[in-house]
């Protein structure tokens, strides 16, 4: 399984971004797709999930101003962020979970200037 995240970038404080993530090869067995972020200095730590059945799930962080979606046939996570903050700046690395197993694409760079 390969991802390839897309949609970072510099932005103001309050503006939004929208990032994407396409996956290729075998999905059978899916279980979850989420968004997790690293700042500098930081633990990686997650943002958005959702799960089949698309149950989501938020960082206490993000709730209210992030949305994580997916498309019909599960290959593509996206993840709408709104209101951000400098404190979201971070890079941001889309996952997803097959047959229990973790899948990392490299991450895209968002930076939030104040």
């Amino acid at each position: 399984v390969q991802l390839q995240a897309s949609g970072g970038g510099l932005v103001q404080a309050g503006e939004s971004l929208r990032l994407s993530c396409t996956t290729s090869g075998s999905l059978a067995g899916l279980n979850a797709m989420a968004w997790y972020r690293q700042a500098p200095g930081q633990q990686r730590e997650m943002v958005a999930t959702i799960y089949k059945g698309d149950y989501t799930n938020y960082a206490d962080s993000v709730k209210g101003r992030f949305t994580i979606s997916r498309d019909n046939a599960w290959n593509t996570v996206y993840l709408q962020m709104n209101s951000l903050k400098p404190d979201d700046t971070a890079v941001y690395y889309c996952n997803v979970v097959v047959s229990r197993n973790p899948y990392w694409g490299k991450g895209t760079l968002v930076t939030v200037s104040s």
